[in-house]
């Protein structure tokens, strides 16, 4: 998996809008203007929710994830060199449902059905 192909993945969402807010080099995936993705300068993985703190911290107690830094507890990086792609595809489609579901009705209800 690549950069390239997770930025794909990600833009494919309904209502996934990129952005750039924190430089040139990082790549932001936004629905209803909160984050769900979020790849990084340097390290080859990309920041996803998880449903809870507990769901992030067993994903990385087993090795599936990293701590994501600079995020909250309930966010872990997933390495796309180690991670398999149905899995990644998974993930991803898990936090924007995630941050989809926390939206307002109204924010909800003006973005296409997934």
């Amino acid at each position: 998996m690549s950069r390239d192909t997770v930025n794909a993945l990600c833009k494919a969402l309904p209502g996934a809008e990129w952005s750039s807010p924190f430089g040139p080099d990082h790549d932001t995936w936004k629905v209803g203007g909160k984050i769900f993705a979020q790849i990084g300068a340097v390290t080859p993985g990309v920041i996803l929710k998880t449903p809870d703190t507990e769901t992030a911290q067993l994903l990385i107690e087993v090795g599936a994830a990293t701590k994501a830094p600079y995020f909250h507890g309930s966010w872990a990086l997933f390495d796309w060199d180690k991670t398999e792609a149905q899995d990644m595809e998974a993930r991803i489609a898990q936090s924007y449902d995630l941050i989809r579901a926390s939206l307002t009705k109204k924010v909800q209800a003006s973005l296409a059905p997934r």
